[in-house]
């Protein structure tokens, strides 16, 4: 394998979300001819690729992601030769690109559903996981669906129930049958053949199930108090996460490796045992090339959760993690992670500690659009949801709204520059002051990138976690005699680091990190860091915390 191959160790994928990034037909929608308008913002970044989130066509019922059709370009966000017009210039500039791919489940408008929902015989029969009801009537077994209620919808032309992990309209393929497989890895190779340099794949811990159906057991209750999803009440030892899905995985590499340079990152949920899953998904060359898990993004961002981060990324180094702070499913870090939650509202110095640590994790790193610009969760009155997530769960679930709002590019102009016609999602009154012409944040991202793609420590290195005392976490991360030190200070005061470990430190301004220094201690600002090059290091700073 060639470094050229192995581009996505330690890259920073640039992650789009087509409907909200810009809108170049005023229909209120992005679209593909709006990315393309907007890449050299990406590219300028420093990013290695981005990562497009559905565009296919669909029937919108969770916005993309349930596929009615997996080889054509859905004509909301533009035509095919706008998808090559796209992968054309992101090329030009340098970036590859990676595309969803949604193999778990599909629309209930797909042609494969729409045969086999039609009856029991025939060549799509067994292509979607159906079963006979009880019989008292009542569904198959106990499985819940993410969204809310049972994961099981009755069809009456079949008589059957028919499984759906997310909403009812997107019901889930039947991965253990390899006529399934050959179609969905047939409508992968279509988009390598076009240019694609990969793909990042949907809730892989949902593509294979218990063939034998078995009723999942309940899971004590958290806190002693009634989720408002009910899906946290059962241990998925059935419904999901089953020992089948690496053989599908397997399948996966094995169409990639035909395409040298290809890569696909994986989404893995946060159920227990995730970054377990991460590194056994990951390792080898048989599965896939890097995953990150959901579980970080569900916990918090105070000191013993990063500390036991560290430890987790500590405990074995086999398998690629990429990691993220945010998503298009999740509140925005910079609101749900910050020490006064929203009520903090923007506040720069914290969006540049997220900024540092996620860059500075051993692993490939995935930013969310509008991640670099500092965007806080938008705050949406019920009338503008449009997520069916949050609509049924609201005001106890707001929904992924919050997190899907057009990005802001000029902040004088009408909804920003996203659209000159009314956004599907309303552009924050508060986003506007961190639009892309206006943000200070942007230039640190791009400061910081370029030193980190200089560094082959920081893009390839182990990471040694560091035993420090709260505020402060850091690591020292190490790659063939090349060392960089990492200071985080957690805190909204100024503290102090210890610094005597380190007799030989050379601090690294140049990513935009200089804290004041007094003899062997550093000052770390409120939401500060430090990095610094260090070539001799007293051996009991380098052990595991």
């Amino acid at each position: 394998m060639t470094l050229t191959d192995d581009w996505w160790r330690g890259a920073v994928i640039y992650q789009i979300y087509p409907r909200s990034f810009c809108d170049s037909n005023g229909d209120g929608i992005g679209d593909l001819p709006g990315i393309t308008a907007k890449l050299d913002h990406v590219a300028d970044l420093g990013v290695d690729a981005i990562w497009l989130c559905p565009f296919f066509v669909s029937p919108q019922a969770d916005f993309g992601y349930d596929v009615a059709d997996h080889l054509a370009v859905d004509p909301r966000f533009g035509t095919l030769a706008d998808f090559d017009a796209l992968v054309a210039r992101a090329h030009a500039l340098g970036l590859k690109v990676l595309i969803d791919q949604v193999w778990s489940h599909t629309s209930e408008q797909h042609r494969w559903f729409r045969e086999s929902r039609a009856r029991r015989q025939g060549s799509f029969a067994d292509w979607y996981v159906w079963a006979d009801p009880r019989p008292d009537g009542t569904p198959p077994n106990n499985w819940l669906s993410v969204f809310g209620g049972a994961a099981w919808a009755w069809e009456p032309r079949r008589r059957q129930y028919y499984l759906h992990h997310f909403l009812r309209e997107q019901p889930a393929l039947n991965l253990h049958n390899p006529d399934v497989v050959d179609a969905i890895l047939a409508g992968g190779e279509f988009w390598l053949e076009r240019g694609v340099d990969g793909f990042r794949l949907d809730a892989i811990d949902f593509m294979t199930h218990d063939r034998l159906l078995r009723p999942n057991p309940p899971a004590p209750v958290r806190h002693g108090e009634m989720p408002a999803k009910l899906f946290g009440l059962q241990r998925h030892d059935h419904d999901m996460m089953q020992p089948e899905t690496p053989g599908v995985l397997a399948r996966v590499r094995r169409l990639l490796d035909r395409y040298p340079g290809t890569a696909a990152v994986g989404e893995i949920s946060s159920q227990p045992g995730a970054f377990e899953r991460v590194r056994r998904l990951t390792s080898g060359d048989r599965h896939l090339h890097m995953a990150y898990t959901l579980r970080p993004l569900r916990g918090g961002f105070d000191h013993a959760t990063l500390r036991g981060l560290l430890d987790e990324l500590a405990a074995g180094e086999d398998g690629w993690p990429c990691w993220s702070f945010s998503n298009h499913d999740v509140e925005r870090a910079a609101s749900r992670w910050h020490p006064r939650g929203r009520a903090a509202g923007h506040d720069p110095a914290f969006a540049r500690l997220l900024m540092a640590v996620l860059l500075s994790l051993r692993g490939s790193v995935s930013v969310y659009q509008g991640e670099e610009l500092g965007l806080t969760e938008a705050e949406l009155a019920f009338a503008d949801l449009r997520d069916p997530f949050g609509i049924a769960f609201y005001p106890e679930f707001r929904g992924r709204d919050g997190s899907r709002t057009p990005m802001p590019w000029e902040g004088a102009a009408p909804h920003a520059g996203f659209s000159a016609g009314t956004p599907w999602l309303p552009v924050p009154p508060a986003h506007r002051a961190l639009a892309a012409d206006r943000s200070a944040l942007r230039g640190d991202w791009g400061r910081f990138l370029a030193w980190r793609r200089g560094s082959a420590a920081m893009r390839r290195g182990r990471l040694i976690p560091l035993d420090l005392p709260a505020p402060l976490i850091g690591f020292v991360r190490e790659w063939q005699g090349e060392r960089v030190l990492a200071l985080f200070n957690l805190a909204e005061a100024e503290t102090p680091a210890d610094l005597g470990a380190f007799p030989d430190l050379r601090p690294l301004p140049e990513t935009g990190f200089a804290p004041p220094r007094e003899g062997d201690t550093a000052r770390l600002p409120p939401f500060g860091a430090l990095f610094a090059a260090v070539e001799t290091v007293e051996r009991r700073a380098l052990q595991p915390a």
